[in-house]
């Protein structure tokens, strides 16, 4: 097989493919490297067939090209087109923390980004439907198997999704470089938008001025700023750090 079928996307790597199985997604088909075997892959064959989901076994250099010599790691799934959330479908888990991503165009920060904000617990992110990438295939190996777990939503407009998410209460916190507040010494409240700009784009005039604060990351002069999604990262992780002191000073002060 050198393409892919009409109507299907790939997803392809271990960690990807995996966590589609295991979220429910619809699937077509697993496609598996001949000759590859182990414990991963007996368990992969146990899940697709949880499920009803063909696997076939064809030769690796079908999947290179299939891939465009991605990392497939020996597997590919064939699944439905991602399935985009409506900020209405967000809203209504009551998140605590989502994520805007101000025109984000490689696709692979976006893929790290959802893989981060899985790990830390975010409940949504937002992108523009224009000027970005999407959830393509190498987005969705770079995630690892995180925009399973992240509800993505595209919109048209993303400054006046921000002015309609402070108008539902939310703090919308941004990330630039030359901000006058370090983020260790920021103060905010949830629930909490975190707006991380593009590669080369930033957050964007219009994008800026919905942000109720802006926030940078101390570096060295040696390096004055960070990729995207290392950013984000630190940004998302130093929201979880402060959440779990919250929940441990409660704790240990229940009075």
């Amino acid at each position: 097989m050198d393409k892919k079928e009409s109507g299907t996307e790939l997803v392809y790597g271990r960690h990807a493919v995996k966590e589609a199985l295991l979220s429910g997604r619809s699937l077509h088909k697993i496609l598996v490297a001949r000759g590859l075997g182990g414990a991963f892959f007996h368990e992969l064959r146990n899940l697709a067939a949880s499920r009803s989901v063909p696997v076939q076994v064809v030769p690796a250099e079908a999947l290179d090209r299939l891939t465009a010599r991605g990392v497939h790691q020996g597997c590919v799934a064939l699944v439905s087109p991602y399935n985009y959330a409506s900020l209405d479908e967000i809203l209504a888990t009551r998140p605590t923390c989502l994520l805007a991503l101000a025109y984000i165009t490689d696709p692979r920060n976006l893929g790290a980004i959802l893989r981060t904000a899985a790990a830390v617990g975010v409940e949504g992110a937002i992108i523009p439907s224009r000027r970005a990438a999407g959830l393509t295939a190498e987005a969705l190996k770079a995630a690892a198997g995180g925009a399973e777990h992240v509800k993505v939503a595209r919109v048209t407009n993303l400054a006046q999704t921000l002015r309609y998410l402070k108008e539902q209460g939310f703090w919308v916190l941004g990330a630039e470089a030359d901000a006058p507040v370090t983020l260790w010494e920021a103060e905010w409240n949830e629930p909490l938008v975190v707006v991380i700009g593009g590669e080369d784009a930033g957050l964007g005039k219009v994008v800026r001025r919905e942000c109720d604060l802006l926030v940078r990351i101390p570096t060295t002069a040696k390096m004055p700023c960070l990729n995207a999604s290392v950013a984000a990262a630190v940004i998302l992780y130093e929201i979880l750090r402060r959440r779990q002191m919250e929940e441990k000073n409660a704790g240990d002060n229940p009075n």
